[in-house]
């Protein structure tokens, strides 16, 4: 088990071993996820977008047409 301590500015450094099992290094981001009262959970929010693949699942298909043309009405509103 790692663990760090809290910097006189609420800082804490990312022990070696947990930055390379979530990957990550300097100017990457990390998401808190709270799981109960008194647990949380980091997870590496910079990831490969390949990660996210079977993701969602569904039946559904859409054509780059159909894609694109989702994309210019929302682009048409901002």
């Amino acid at each position: 088990m790692s663990s760090a301590s809290v910097s006189s500015k609420s800082q804490i450094t990312i022990p070696a071993a947990v930055r390379d099992a979530l990957k990550i290094g300097p100017g990457d981001r990390i998401d808190f996820i709270q799981t109960a009262d008194d647990r949380f959970e980091i997870a590496a929010a910079t990831q490969d977008v390949t990660r996210l693949r079977g993701m969602v699942k569904t039946t559904h298909t859409v054509s780059v047409e159909e894609m694109n043309a989702a994309i210019r009405l929302k682009a048409k509103t901002l």
